[in-house]
Formats: C-alpha cells, structure tokens, sequence
C-alpha cells in the first residue's frame, strides 16, 4: 500500500503542468521528438473524435473547445475568443509535445478541474498519430 501512495505522490508532483512550465523555457516548440514517430494519416482519423468540439484554424468559428491553430508553442489559456476553466486560465505551461502528450493521456489528471469532456488517449502510438496530424494541420501558413 505505501508503495502506491508513493507512486501517487511521484506522479502527482511530477506529472503536474508545474513540472512543464520549468521545463518550458528549454524547451523548444519545433521539437518534433514524439510526432516524428507518428503516422498522420491515422492522426487525421483519430482527430475525427476531436472535431466536434476544436477546429484546425484560427479563420474558423470557435467551437466547445479552443481553436488548436499554432498549438505548439503557444502558453495554456492563450488562444484568444474562448473562455477557458479557471484552472487552464491560471495554469503557466506551454503546449510541447511532452506535455500535450501527458494531456491527451489523461486530461482531467494532467489538470484537475479542465473541463475537457475526453477521457483521453489510453494507446502511446495513437497520441504520437495525433501530435503527428497536429504539427501538420495546426501551423498557419501566410498565403
């Protein structure tokens, strides 16, 4: 039993949008280390269960959830026109892979009190499908 209070307390501090903010700062937006090993085609298709509630671009209406153009590298609460939750309006963490990875996982552990209705991303690969689509299909070009 201590065993599991102890990995509870080590994932809870380490695993927290605290422990990404540090990192942050040394972390660069174009780092691509866990997209490169996905698939976009099968990202594209799992972004069907994300379409609902989050657009690809910012021209587009904003829906339930936030637009996700520009994702990476933008600060948690930034995107402007949606009004987020108190706990994504005062958390301080940028949208890396790491950290959108440790999101997709599991939403409402990353950060309690979201209101993000998805349950998450259980399969490691179909978050790096994802994250592959996203660095695809986020990035504004200037036509």
């Amino acid at each position: 039993m201590k065993s599991i209070l102890k990995t509870a307390v080590f994932l809870t501090l380490v695993c927290t949008p605290a422990a990404f903010s540090a990192s942050a700062s040394a972390a660069d937006a174009s780092d691509t280390t866990l997209s490169a090993a996905g698939d976009t085609v099968k990202g594209k298709r799992l972004f069907n269960r994300c379409r609902a509630c989050h657009n690809l671009t910012a021209t587009a209406r904003t829906r339930i959830g936030p637009n996700l153009d520009n994702l990476f590298g933008r600060m948690s609460g930034a995107a402007e026109g949606f009004k987020y939750s108190k706990a994504l309006q005062e958390a301080d963490f940028e949208w890396t892979e790491e950290a959108l990875d440790s999101w997709l996982a599991q939403p409402r552990k990353f950060l309690p009190g979201n209101k993000m209705a998805f349950a998450g991303l259980r399969k490691e690969q179909d978050r790096k499908d994802l994250m592959a689509y996203l660095r695809e299909a986020t990035v504004e070009t200037s036509d």
